[in-house]
Parts: structure tokens; sequence; C-alpha cells
């Protein structure tokens, strides 16, 4: 079983750790970070997941608006930079050796403008079907 660590983030120290953003209402987003879990198994302490549900006064303590963590994918670097969207799934895909072609790939210049785009109507799709945004 997959380890979820409380959804305060500061209180991990690592230099090579991350904290991901995800959305703890997605079913979808909850399989994609199981999937992710098993790719890092060996590292699995090097990555927090931090479920965004209810957290809306936490993100913005963050500097993170609610409504962007919603989505898009938000990650924070441990030097305290943070990536949104495509940037963060790029990040978290050269992580994993098996993925790092495909973060290339998708960080092309004609790729990922394309790739962005569908992300964000699949997200607003999701969340619209889901009744978690208006149609």
């Amino acid at each position: 079983m997959v380890k979820h660590p409380e959804n305060h983030p500061e209180n991990h120290n690592s230099n090579d750790q991350i904290t991901v953003y995800y959305d703890g209402a997605c079913p979808r987003c909850i399989k994609d970070r199981d999937n992710y879990q098993k790719l890092i198994a060996k590292d699995e302490s090097q990555v927090i997941w931090f479920d965004i549900t209810g957290q809306e006064q936490q993100l913005l303590q963050l500097g993170i608006d609610p409504n962007k963590a919603l989505t898009e994918l938000h990650i924070k670097m441990s030097d305290g930079r943070v990536h949104s969207e495509l940037a963060a799934y790029i990040e978290l895909m050269r992580r994993v050796t098996l993925l790092k072609p495909l973060a290339f790939v998708i960080g092309l210049p004609l790729i990922r403008p394309l790739l962005a785009r569908c992300y964000h109507l699949m997200v607003i799709r999701r969340l619209k079907k889901s009744g978690r945004l208006p149609r």
C-alpha cells in the first residue's frame, strides 16, 4: 500500500525531495499518483504527495492559486521553485529513467503547446463532468 504523508510538506527534509500537489478528489489523479509511486518505489521518500482537496488556505500560504492547483499539476522543488502544468510533468518524468525520453519529447517546442492545450481541455471537461466547475 502507498503511504501518503500528512499535508505538511515543510515538515520534510531532503535535498532532492519534491512536493506534488494533486487532486485527491480525482480518481484518475489518484491512479496516476499510484502508478508513479510504483515507478519510483526505491526512491518514494523523495516525493511528498499533497492532496489539495479542501486545502485552499494552505495553498495560498504556499503561493499557489487554489483554482490553478485544481486545473494544473503543481510541484515544488527542494529549492522552493514551483513548476506547473507540463513543466511539472516533465520534472516528474525526468526523475524516472523509463520516463526520461517521454519528458524530452513532451518538452519539444512543437509538441509542448499542443499537449498543453489537450491537457487543459481534458482537465476542464473532467471537472465540469464531476460538477466541480460550472458548465
